[in-house]
């Protein structure tokens, strides 16, 4: 259960990261304090949840995953990008997947 809070917390890092990498591109340069630290943070999460057991497809699965849907969602609702019917169903297809790798992995 711990693994998968740090998967978690994994993925918030990462993301928070990615929309400060955006937000950086567009104003002040502080944000990029917050990327690397969320980057920093997000892969030190990650390598926790692999310490505790999670296997390799599955965390990384599930990290890949959240972050590209959580980004997508996110960078509509903070930056007004597009979210099309297609990506919505994308966004669905990589959540399928990554649901299909965790069964198959047994776990």
């Amino acid at each position: 259960m711990r693994g998968y809070l740090f998967l978690a917390l994994a993925v918030v890092c990462e993301v928070s990261a990615t929309l400060s990498l955006r937000a950086a591109t567009d104003g002040s340069r502080r944000w990029y304090v917050a990327v690397v630290t969320g980057y920093l943070a997000a892969f030190t999460c990650l390598s926790l949840t692999l310490a505790s057991g999670i296997g390799l497809s599955v965390a990384y699965g599930v990290w890949a995953a959240a972050g590209v849907a959580l980004t997508a969602v996110l960078s509509r609702v903070f930056f007004g990008e597009a979210l099309s019917r297609t990506t919505a169903l994308g966004i669905c297809l990589i959540v399928g997947g990554v649901l299909l790798v965790e069964i198959g992995s047994g776990s």
